[in-house]
């Protein structure tokens, strides 16, 4: 995770970044004469989406008004991209239809430029919200206010995030419209269309190279896919306190919708609690004492089910399929640094996986047996 938000390459020039989204204003929205200034992107900025920060200046109703804003802008072309496609148009819809029919907080989306002809590449823009995050850099269990705070007020925060979660899984296909989130892979249930989506990523990603722990982990989850697995759902994707905003411990702003899709609920309850589990063999590598009792297993079922009304099953499995997806986004990323000369190609590639020995306990069964 450190590695993501460290090399991300040169970037845009704010300067003609600002110059650019003004233009695009003034054209879009000539009747509110708006000024764009204070542009600036933020001190950590994915290898995914780009984030830049700035205010708006408009005239709405007779009245001159300062607006906060966050551009969100796919990446260039030259930039080794670490997913194969960027839907800004899907993201910002998906943000707008859990604003509108949901208590969940996130950032209003304003506007939207699926074109790439005003700065390079479609964006859309959102409300910016004050509010603070848990780190990943370095990672909120090594150092941080989380770390700090009561075991009562991480508990609140935990709590405050199942909610959250929780009011996103009360859209379904049923009663939402979410037929521009359905993965197009072959697979007659929406987690077998979300296992062939993650195996094509993990192939394009490598141009068809194995990396073998990834492959085992692969065949793993096949043969010991659920027999029976949840309802289908919106699912946030990213769904980690590292992509929440918070006031105090309750969530403001929930961030990051790039691997919006639709699946069962476990798929996001899992992803969380795995990247705690990253962080937490991270700070056990370097001997720091982390914080082992925060988002335990049982913990967050629990709290997902008291939030929701359902109780998430086959959680091994989705923890195991969680660390193989982080395997991908991981290695992916690892490549890019190679292709952008800020890291060697390992002559054994499962280095490529940071958490290789996670996945191969996993396989193994042996992972359970340490499992706070």
């Amino acid at each position: 995770m450190t590695e993501a938000v460290e090399v991300r390459g040169a970037g845009r020039d704010p300067e003609v970044l600002q110059a650019q989204l003004a233009a695009w204003f003034e054209s879009t929205l000539p009747d509110f004469a708006p000024v764009i200034s204070a542009l600036h992107r933020p001190e950590s900025n994915g290898m995914s989406s780009e984030s830049v920060l700035f205010d708006v200046e408009l005239t709405e109703g007779g009245e001159r008004r300062s607006v906060p804003c966050v551009a969100r802008l796919a990446p260039e072309a030259d930039s080794v991209p670490v997913f194969p496609t960027y839907d800004l148009e899907a993201q910002f819809n998906v943000i707008r239809l859990v604003e509108a029919r949901t208590d969940v907080p996130v950032p209003s989306p304003r506007w939207l430029e699926p074109g790439a002809e005003a700065l390079g590449s479609p964006f859309f823009v959102m409300d910016r919200l004050v509010g603070r995050v848990p780190p990943d850099v370095m990672p909120y269990n090594f150092d941080s206010w989380l770390k700090e705070a009561e075991e009562a007020d991480q508990r609140r925060l935990v709590d405050g995030t199942m909610q959250a979660i929780a009011g996103i899984h009360t859209l379904t296909p049923e009663n939402a419209d979410l037929a521009f989130l359905e993965i197009d892979e072959p697979g007659d249930t929406a987690l077998r269309r979300h296992l062939a989506m993650t195996n094509g990523y993990y192939r394009w990603a490598h141009d068809g190279q194995s990396i073998p722990v990834l492959d085992r982990g692969f065949a793993w989850l096949d043969a010991n896919f659920p027999r029976d697995e949840g309802p289908a759902v919106l699912l946030w994707g990213d769904a980690r306190i590292g992509n929440v905003l918070y006031d105090g411990f309750d969530p403001i702003g929930v961030l990051d919708w790039e691997m919006a899709s639709v699946g069962p609920p476990e798929l996001d309850v899992s992803w969380g609690i795995f990247l705690h589990r990253f962080f937490e063999d991270l700070a056990a590598d370097m001997e720091v004492v982390g914080m082992p009792d925060f988002l335990r297993l049982d913990d967050v079922v629990a709290s997902y089910e008291r939030a929701s009304g359902y109780a998430p099953r086959d959680m091994h499995w989705f923890l195991a399929y969680a660390a193989v997806r982080h395997g991908v986004v991981m290695s992916r990323i690892h490549l890019r640094q190679v292709q952008l000369g800020v890291a060697e190609m390992p002559a054994d590639r499962d280095e490529m996986v940071l958490h290789r020995a996670t996945i191969h306990a996993m396989v193994d069964g042996s992972y359970w047996e340490t499992l706070p």
